[in-house]
């Protein structure tokens, strides 16, 4: 049936039973084909019946359909003619993500969460003003990111004007990637178990039940009162009675009738509604619905009978897992150590020092900007807070870090995972921002490891420091080998490999370190003389890195970052600042969007391969001045 599915019209046609058999199919297809190349397995398998009723109510694209955070939106593909999953996330297949290069069903691109309600706002106020009051604007919000400001900020806004159609769906499983934190939550959780709910509406849908095919018909058109009467026993109406919008639940997701029932009262009220399902995350396939850390909320390889990984096990510990234990190991050490996680507990490692120190973990949910404003309060409390997060969702608090932390000279360590090209998750999951951003933050501190003992050491290093931000960023995956240093110099900064006025210093930043030795390694090859170096900590730039580049011919710097801004702008401000006047050339990613690939492929992809840097140096000693980098492919 899936295959006879090109465009959400093609629903129309089906029956109610239909309707279920496709909801299966969809299912199977999801386990099949994710568990073949990775991907957001359970948050999918959540929503099959919930996007099938929103298609069938609602007319994509005329009604746009907005999703938060876009990571449950392969079912929505499938609906809308992109049914090829054979190279999902990798280069040239599908995104992960809504991408409007793929379809115009798809709006928002940005997997950051809570953003979803701004958006539809700012739609329907379009569609208002440009006199298309004939179009709905839908906008499907985890539970997870209600515990972001931006949602509540939003909703401040669309109460405001209830002339609008603009219709909430909030898809409730309880979890974000793990378990929903706090105040909302726990009121959530409560309406989801609270008997007599459950109670209510099953005993209600036996009684009709028992009339046959005229009281299940009943039965349907009664439910959408039942919805009203069942909030008020549930006390959901209270969570949004103040902020004047109507509220429509709870419903269950799984039952297609009922949220068909529930979007069409929205969609006909003709001012803001919100529609309040519950659903259950990995519904349908049991190895996720087992699964008590986060329902297989992203997988890899798997089995798809087993649910096990297929990819076997890397002989190598990852980034996230060595900084886990060295924090844990640290926290054992200093009583003062706490850490902060926005809704990301396993995901950025702090699940295990939450096991074994679990006061001294705190998760305020999506919500980035509080996270680091409550870091600095800790920090004044006498406390070293260390804040995990994400690299790329770092950009959403980066007010808070120079107002609140640096500003203050507040003793808070950044811990920034999957830094740099992450790969396979695209855009919006790039963490090639950071260093550009937070370089230029008055007295901060950057660390930027290159395999993992030096990881520890360096956060190590930056937890004993209480007079200013720290921050240490690594990349997605595994660590490499340790690269042994020559020699450390009095600054810091590990000598990789040395030559007495080289003709090129490499300045290998973090997991660059590797690639600047291959460069090197082709360099001498041609006797070329290379002196490479890794600085540990990038911001301040060390005194003795400026010294070498007074005998060396040029300055490569070589970070995975966007070039733009970058720390290889504030080696040769320096240089400069120095009276140093050695070429500099400073090599990272551009400044472009970068698609959807294995981070190997992106690499190369933007010039950023041993070959082609080497190719380029070769070119400049020669007098020949050739681009260093290709500028990225479009996508």
């Amino acid at each position: 049936m899936l295959e006879s599915i090109n465009e959400p019209r093609d629903l129309d046609r089906l029956t109610a039973a239909e309707l279920v058999g496709l909801a299966s199919e969809i299912r199977q297809f999801l386990i099949r084909e994710v568990s073949l190349s990775g991907g957001h397995l359970g948050p999918n398998l959540g929503v099959v019946e919930l996007t099938l009723a929103l298609h069938r109510v609602f007319e994509s694209p005329r009604d746009p359909i907005i999703f938060d955070t876009g990571h449950q939106s392969y079912v929505h593909k499938l609906l809308t003619g992109r049914q090829d999953f054979s190279r999902l996330r990798s280069a040239g297949g599908l995104a992960g993500y809504p991408q409007r290069s793929e379809s115009v069903h798809d709006v928002v691109e940005s997997s950051h969460a809570s953003s979803s309600l701004s958006w539809a706002d700012g739609i329907s106020r379009a569609f208002d003003a440009t006199g298309q009051n004939d179009r709905h604007v839908v906008a499907m919000v985890g539970d997870g990111s209600l515990t972001g400001g931006m949602t509540w900020e939003a909703l401040n806004n669309i109460s405001d004007d209830n002339r609008r159609r603009l219709v909430i769906v909030v898809n409730d499983n309880g979890r974000s990637y793990a378990p929903t934190m706090g105040g909302i939550a726990r009121f959530l959780n409560g309406v989801r178990t609270q008997q007599v709910y459950t109670s209510l509406k099953g005993k209600s849908e036996r009684f009709f039940d028992l009339l046959g095919k005229p009281g299940r018909s009943l039965y349907r058109g009664v439910r959408g009162g039942t919805h009203g009467f069942l909030s008020r026993f549930s006390g959901t109406d209270e969570l949004y009675s103040n902020l004047d919008i109507k509220y429509l639940g709870p419903i269950d997701g799984h039952d297609i009738e009922s949220l068909e029932e529930a979007l069409k009262q929205a969609r006909d009220f003709g001012a803001p509604v919100i529609v309040h399902a519950i659903t259950q995350k990995g519904k349908g396939y049991r190895p996720a619905m087992e699964d008590e850390a986060d329902k297989f909320h992203a997988v890899g390889r798997i089995d798809p009978s087993t649910g096990r990984s297929t990819s076997g096990e890397s002989i190598r510990p990852s980034w996230t897992g060595t900084f886990a234990d060295e924090l844990v190991s640290i926290a054992d050490e200093r009583d003062d150590v706490v850490a902060i996680t926005a809704a990301m507990l396993r995901p950025t490692g702090l699940f295990k020092m939450q096991q074994k120190h679990p006061g001294r973990v705190y998760d305020v949910g999506i919500a980035e900007q509080h996270a680091v404003t409550t870091a600095a309060g800790l920090a004044f409390g006498g406390l070293h807070p260390v804040v995990a997060i994400y690299s790329t969702f770092m950009n959403r608090a980066f007010d808070q870090v120079v107002m609140d932390v640096a500003l203050h000279k507040a003793g808070v360590t950044f811990v920034l995972d999957r830094a740099g090209v992450t790969g396979p998750d695209g855009p919006s999951h790039h963490g090639m921002w950071d260093l550009a951003l937070l370089q230029f933050v008055p007295g901060i501190r950057i660390a930027a490891p290159r395999d993992g003992e030096q990881l520890k050491e360096l956060l190590r290093e930056s937890v004993a420091i209480e007079d200013a931000p720290t921050v240490v960023r690594y990349p997605k995956g595994t660590t490499p080998e340790p690269i042994e240093a020559q020699r450390r110099s009095d600054d810091g900064v590990d000598v990789l490999r040395e030559q007495p006025a080289s003709d090129v210093l490499i300045v290998g930043i973090g997991a660059m370190a590797g690639l600047a030795l291959d460069v090197a390694d082709i360099l001498e090859g041609q006797q070329i003389s290379v002196t490479v170096v890794d600085p540990r900590w990038v911001v301040p730039v060390a005194s003795s890195i400026i010294d070498t580049a007074r005998s060396s011919r040029i300055v490569i710097t070589i970070e995975d970052g966007v070039r733009v801004g970058g720390i290889g702008t504030r080696v040769r401000q320096d240089l400069r600042a120095a009276g140093v006047d050695t070429p500099v050339d400073e090599l990272g990613l551009p400044d472009s969007f970068l698609d959807h690939a294995e981070r190997e492929e992106i690499l190369q992809q933007v010039g950023l391969d041993a070959e082609t840097v080497a190719a380029g140096i070769v070119a400049q000693l020669q007098g020949t001045r050739l681009p260093m980098a290709r500028p990225a492919a479009e996508g």
